[in-house]
């Protein structure tokens, strides 16, 4: 009979707790894409900088980034309305011709009307105009917007299907994020695998159901509007927006045509069902768009994700920096998607979907091949 002993652990607050594996595995450099890259999940404005700042300070050494990582183009999400839009579009789009799409915003100020569906479709054709090359919706839209009477605006809301109609007869393409990971609306117990972050980030935990729509009504109000407006394209950010379940993304990729997810910031949730997600790619290979989240962007996490993407490594940190993981406390395994997929994923479904990037940037395929007919 196996006897029981007590176990005494160190005086260590479990939040502390970073333990290093000591599994051996083989660990796979991919400092460059096996193709050219686009970007099409970034944020490279003032909107999430330090106040008065720009989230990238020297456009020039991102250039020289993108040029070390083989990145030929970036999608900015960051340009708001307005003077805020010039001035991203100067920044970027204009001065670097060819390198950055910048997607704009609409101010939902004008909720505080009773009727602000001619404000919005004004402003996104003011938006349009002046160079804008898509739309960002971001999450504040079903948790935090209100009208004039005090109520949350969901995404489907009828006030907004005519603006999501207008995009798409703008051919401007919709980055849309809604709701958030599903951990931020269960209750904040022993059970909730994001406690680490929300206890970092409280403002994050939308579990409140008094104050919140539930994550499903969020995820259905996504359906919902990508059904009723078949000729605008949507881009479900993170994953569209519903990470954790995979046969749910892969529904709604099957079912809209005008449907299509990006990566960005959701390796941890993707690298944890590796297999699940290829055969995602596999079944849906026009529809999944290459995006980090990382901003300001950097070195390590653009090669972090050529690794996932292409290898089967496997128990790998989600995360290009030292420490605790920041979304969940586990390791993921490399994806190892076929050149095919590669080549769509990284780039030619951003330029097919969202009408962004040229086709500029080595192709690593193609000159591996000249080197071995050289000899």
């Amino acid at each position: 009979m196996c006897q029981s002993h007590r176990f005494v652990t160190p005086d260590l607050p479990m939040r502390d707790w970073d333990p290093v594996p000591q599994v051996r595995l083989p660990v796979t450099e991919v400092p460059q894409p096996r193709f050219p890259v686009i970007d099409a999940h970034n944020h490279l404005g003032r909107w999430l900088a330090e106040p008065g700042q720009w989230m990238i300070q020297d456009v020039a050494e991102l250039n020289d980034l993108m040029d070390e990582r083989d990145v030929t183009h970036i999608v900015n999400l960051d340009g708001r309305w307005g003077a805020e839009l010039e001035e991203n579009l100067d920044r970027y789009d204009r001065h670097w011709p060819d390198r950055f799409s910048t997607f704009c915003h609409l101010d939902w100020g004008a909720f505080a009307e009773p009727h602000p569906t001619a404000t919005l479709i004004a402003s996104l054709r003011a938006s349009a105009a002046a160079g804008a090359q898509g739309l960002k919706v971001w999450k504040d839209l079903g948790l935090q917007v209100r009208d004039n009477c005090g109520d949350l605006v969901l995404p489907d809301d009828d006030r907004l299907l005519p603006v999501w109609e207008a995009a798409g007869e703008l051919g401007l393409p919709i980055c849309i994020h809604t709701a958030d990971p599903v951990a931020f609306f269960e209750p904040l117990d022993e059970h909730n695998e994001r406690l680490d972050e929300l206890g970092e980030v409280p403002d994050w935990w939308f579990g409140d159901t008094a104050k919140y729509p539930t994550f499903m009504r969020l995820i259905e109000s996504l359906e919902h509007l990508v059904a009723a407006t078949p000729t605008t394209r949507f881009m479900g950010a993170h994953v569209g927006c519903f990470a954790e379940d995979l046969g749910w993304v892969s529904r709604m990729l099957g079912s809209y045509p005008n449907f299509a997810i990006d990566i960005g910031g959701r390796l941890a949730e993707i690298g944890r069902q590796p297999r699940r997600f290829r055969q995602l790619v596999a079944d849906h290979p026009d529809q999944v768009i290459f995006g980090t989240d990382c901003f300001p962007a950097d070195s390590a996490t653009y090669a972090l994700h050529y690794r996932f993407c292409e290898t089967d490594d496997e128990h790998f940190a989600y995360h290009a920096w030292d420490g605790i993981a920041p979304q969940g406390r586990w390791r993921i395994a490399g994806v190892h998607l076929d050149a095919d997929a590669l080549q769509r994923v990284y780039a030619d479904n951003a330029r097919s979907f969202l009408g962004i990037g040229s086709a500029s940037g080595v192709d690593r395929e193609a000159e591996a091949e000249a080197e071995a007919e050289a000899g």
